[in-house]
């Protein structure tokens, strides 16, 4: 860059360094020429000619200057357009600039009301999720005070249950006491299945023995006898051996304890003629029940030959059930008579209702055929009164159901 005044100059400018070029150029021929004029010496040609010469290059430095003029005029207007260019450039940046600062500022002010919208939903789901989670916090754990609540109560009924159960223990562990446990455990189901007429307790026969339960059903087959003891010592000892020799040992006892005691009820409660020829021995337990019948078929086999049967609770239900149904057989025969006239007196009802029946039918059909001539005397009357109504616009036509009964002269 050159600065000449106020004019500054690119160097890398062709026009710039065209007039450089130029300048040195015509210095050199001016040299060159006053070196030449110096050694032509006194030659008035060269002289002339040198004159010549210099007046030449004058005009060509004249020429110069006005060229150097105008190049100095255009390069000011090229250096005043390209100043205009670059404020022109600078402002179009600028409004550029600005409409991006603008879109920016934009841009960033929707991003943030979305981030703070994104945030309050997400604050609010947050809250939900919260609220949710701690509402089922609250119900699992109301909950699981319920569930402890409960496991606290079963927990107490288990510790009576097992109370109970000691007391049960103690309870079938005495001989006396095991039998009234029985003999109230057969009162309950008997009491349910039975009417109260149709049983005895402790009721004493012709032996002097005195059975639990003494049910009276007619002959066949006649009173039978229900025995409530049974030997739980036996079964007991069974359910506590723990090697197999002591296992079949005890279940051997167990055996014999119940072929004594079908014995004793054969020979004790099965008389002719008094009781009925079989008698029934209750066991207040289904295990013993299941226990003799899985493991001691022969010993069931035997109470069959002896005309004992044993029975436990759900069985002697059904047996009960089944004896209910032969006292309400028997009181039905012996209610023949008294079913036979009510009966009769029920037929004589039937042929009253039949009759009065008969009689309410024919009334029906009375009043039907009444309603029927109403309603044929109703429909003439309407005739007659719509052809009353037509009098004046058409002659009045003779009911075909009238007669027309012809009016005779009077007689002289």
């Amino acid at each position: 860059m050159i600065q000449i005044g106020e004019n500054i100059y690119d160097l890398s400018d062709p026009m710039v360094l065209g007039v450089i070029l130029g300048g040195a150029i015509l210095l050199l021929v001016l040299i060159l020429l006053i070196m030449t004029v110096r050694r032509a010496g006194k030659s008035t040609e060269a002289v002339q000619f040198v004159a010549s010469q210099v007046g030449r290059l004058s005009q060509d430095v004249h020429s110069l200057g006005q060229g150097q003029q105008q190049l100095a005029g255009n390069i000011s207007i090229v250096s005043e357009a390209q100043a205009n260019a670059q404020m022109h450039v600078v402002q179009t940046m600028e409004a550029r600039l600005a409409e991006v600062q603008a879109q920016m500022a934009e841009r960033l002010a929707e991003n943030a009301m979305k981030s703070a919208r994104a945030l309050t939903e997400m604050q609010e789901r947050m809250k939900d999720t919260l609220t949710g989670s701690s509402e089922k916090t609250t119900k699992s754990l109301t909950e699981l005070q319920e569930r402890l609540a409960t496991i606290d109560k079963a927990q107490t009924n288990i510790e009576k249950l097992s109370g109970d159960v000691l007391s049960l223990q103690d309870i079938l562990s005495n001989k006396q006491t095991r039998g009234a446990f029985g003999e109230i455990q057969l009162q309950d189901i008997v009491s349910k299945a039975l009417p109260s007429d149709s049983y005895t307790w402790q009721a004493t026969l012709s032996n002097g023995s005195r059975p639990d339960c003494l049910i009276h059903l007619p002959n066949p087959p006649g009173p039978i006898v229900v025995d409530a003891k049974f030997p739980l010592e036996a079964y007991e000892a069974l359910m506590a051996a723990e090697t197999k020799p002591e296992r079949e040992r005890a279940l051997t006892t167990f055996g014999q304890a119940i072929r004594t005691h079908i014995k004793k009820i054969s020979e004790s409660y099965l008389i002719e003629g008094e009781t009925a020829d079989g008698a029934l021995m209750f066991l207040p337990s289904e295990a013993v029940y299941a226990e003799l019948h899985s493991r001691l078929p022969h010993v069931v086999r035997e109470g069959f030959t002896a005309r004992v049967w044993i029975v436990s609770p759900t069985t002697c239900m059904a047996t009960l059930n089944t004896m209910r149904a032969i006292l309400k057989d028997a009181r039905m025969r012996e209610q023949t008579g008294a079913i036979r006239k009510e009966l009769a007196l029920l037929g004589g009802d039937v042929d009253r209702l039949v009759t009065r029946v008969g009689n309410l039918d024919r009334h029906f059909g009375q009043a039907a055929k009444d309603i029927e001539d109403i309603k044929i005397s109703a429909e003439k009357a309407g005739k007659r009164a719509h052809r009353l109504d037509h009098f004046d616009f058409e002659e009045i036509a003779p009911d075909p159901e009238t007669k027309v009964v012809p009016i005779m002269p009077p007689k002289v």
